[in-house]
């Protein structure tokens, strides 16, 4: 289906999608016809966010409590959206955390909240998500990364690996899913015009959250014969 209502009848997932490049992937997809689910662990910021995004797109976005970093939340999420469509054809794996500490000061627990949040968050969803592509005749997946798994940085140790772990995640799961009609891109945004990490600040040459919902839009418009495989997307003109 062409023109701007080309998911209709189209499920999609997009986890951490109450706020920022989540979010905004949510509403552009319901916009474009999808039914949409997104999921987060603030129950008053998933309230606002379904509330916000149904005056946006009408009732076709609902939203469920979730902690990807725990498989077991996970199945649960992905068991609510079987209940409320029958299961997805779009999975957007955008949930993610950022703590920034040099090696030395970064606890364990830390480390393991990264990892577990940002790279094993997208192998449970995907884990899920697989199965029932497949029974769906096929899907699509979009990891969203970061410019931060190809550029290492000083204070980046846990995000870092957490993201190049994810650029490695989503290569390999594109080469395994390709002949079961699953197509797998990996967004890799530099620095977006979010609140992600403190002390960030905002700032108007960032790439805005709905730049990336764009470029989430522009490939799963491409025909089925043709994958995007990864896009590196970076302001055009940061600060010097």
């Amino acid at each position: 289906m062409t023109g701007n209502l080309f998911l209709q009848g189209k499920n999609a997932l997009v986890t951490g999608g109450t706020r920022g490049i989540g979010y905004a992937i949510a509403g552009a997809l319901a916009t474009a016809g999808a039914n949409v689910a997104i999921c987060g662990r603030d129950p008053v910021r998933l309230e606002n966010a379904v509330r916000k995004l149904r005056d946006q797109a009408g009732n076709k976005v609902a939203g469920k409590l979730a902690d990807v970093s725990d498989d077991t939340e996970v199945a649960d999420l992905f068991a609510f959206m079987d209940e409320e469509w029958g299961g997805p054809d779009i999975v957007v794996n955008n949930a993610g955390v950022g703590i920034f500490r040099s090696t030395a000061d970064l606890s364990i627990r830390e480390w393991q909240a990264t990892l577990e949040t940002n790279l094993s968050g997208a192998f449970y969803c995907c884990r899920e998500a697989l199965p029932r592509m497949k029974k769906r005749g096929g899907g699509y997946v979009i990891n969203i990364g970061s410019l931060a798994g190809k550029n290492a940085f000083a204070g980046g140790a846990a995000y870092n690996a957490s993201k190049f772990g994810l650029d490695g995640f989503s290569e390999a799961m594109m080469l395994d899913t390709r002949y079961d009609n699953v197509r797998v891109t990996h967004i890799m945004p530099g620095s977006v015009d979010t609140e992600f990490s403190p002390g960030s600040g905002r700032a108007d040459w960032k790439i805005a959250p709905e730049d990336v919902a764009e470029i989430a839009l522009m490939v799963l418009r491409m025909p089925v014969r043709t994958l995007v495989s990864r896009v590196e997307v970076r302001p055009s003109r940061p600060k010097k």
